[in-house]
This record gives C-alpha cells, sequence and structure tokens, in this order.
C-alpha cells in the first residue's frame, strides 16, 4: 500500500480543516475514491476524527471565555434530535444516494 496518498490526504485535511474550509470533504474523497469505502461508512470516521478536535476547540475557548454558553442550549438540545434524524434518514437512503449528494454539495 501507498502511504503517500494517504499521509497527503491526512495533510490536505488538517490544513483546510485549520482553516475553516471543511477538510472531511476530503477525507471522505479519500476514503471512498482511493480505498473504496461506502459513503456512510466514510462519513462516520470522519466524525470519529472531528470529535476529538472539536472537545479540544471548544475547551480552549471556553477557557479563553469566548463561549457563552446560555445562548447555545437552544441549538444543543435541537442539534441532537437532528442528528439522529439525520442519521436515520441517511441510513434509509443508502450510499448511492448518499454519494451522489455528497458529490452535489
Amino acid at each position: 500500500m501507498n502511504y503517500f496518498y494517504t499521509y497527503f490526504s491526512a495533510f490536505l485535511s488538517g490544513i483546510f480543516g485549520a482553516m475553516g474550509l471543511g477538510g472531511g470533504g476530503v477525507l471522505i474523497i479519500y476514503l471512498t475514491v482511493y480505498l473504496g469505502l461506502e459513503q456512510m461508512r466514510a462519513q462516520g470516521i470522519n466524525l470519529i476524527f472531528f470529535i476529538p478536535i472539536a472537545v479540544l476547540s471548544v475547551a480552549i475557548y471556553l477557557k479563553k471565555g469566548q463561549i457563552k454558553l446560555k445562548p447555545l442550549w437552544p441549538f444543543i438540545f435541537s442539534a441532537l434530535p437532528g442528528a439522529i434524524l439525520g442519521t436515520a434518514i441517511g441510513g434509509f437512503l443508502g450510499n448511492e444516494i448518499l454519494s451522489k449528494a455528497f458529490g452535489v454539495a
């Protein structure tokens, strides 16, 4: 296995993510096109990569006092059911439709 593409896609994902451009897009394309993973699995792996970085970022911004939690609670409580519903819809649609939707977006 050629690790160059793996390292290069990880590097690009990190660069794009650090710039706020959605580095997950690079990771998902790499996982589906080059490694042949199904779209749903690639998106799950992308989320697993995202969680530790998100937790670290929130902790840093909370420590700096740049996040005010009180106005966020409505968004937090509405995002959880939205994530569950989105996962259920994604499972219902299947990999072929998700792949096409990801390509359009």
